[in-house]
């Protein structure tokens, strides 16, 4: 059983050709979500993102750079929420002085939909500094949950 999907957007003073990177390139995916990557945007490529110390893996099902991507999402290593057993669309829409990235989380199960509601809101806030050209700095999130892996 899964909930239904998890919306929500976020307006970033960048256009989306400068904030489609940030969703693409493992340099820029960890400047504000997680710290270790790695992607291959390519369709059916590898989407291997470690966010204090959960490992998402999932693969690009489809691109449509600057405009949008879908990938699948899950964690390595969980029963619940396998990789590739939920899918993140992300929507990049010019509007004026910048873009709306708009993410819909899909099939996520009921255990885990809290969790990547609050988390979501959080690195998207980020992504807006980052892709402006800004340092979000150190997740706070990162010194929350070390050590409770």
């Amino acid at each position: 059983m899964t909930v239904p999907p998890y919306r929500t957007s976020v307006v970033i003073a960048a256009p989306p050709e400068a904030v489609s990177p940030y969703l693409t390139r493992a340099d820029a995916v960890v400047t504000w979500m997680g710290d270790y990557a790695v992607l291959d945007a390519v369709p059916s490529g590898v989407f291997h993102l470690d966010i204090n110390g959960v490992p998402v893996r999932g693969r690009y099902l489809g691109l449509d750079p600057p405009h949008r991507l879908l990938k699948s999402w899950g964690h390595a290593g969980s029963d619940r929420l396998p990789p590739g057993s939920s899918t993140v669309e992300i929507t990049l829409t010019p509007i004026p002085g910048g873009t709306r990235v708009s993410v819909e989380h899909r099939d996520l199960p009921p255990d885990d939909a809290a969790q990547h509601a609050a988390g979501w809101p959080h690195f998207l806030a980020r992504l807006s500094v980052a892709a402006r050209g800004d340092d979000p700095g150190p997740d706070p999130f990162a010194t929350a949950t070390t050590g409770n892996g």
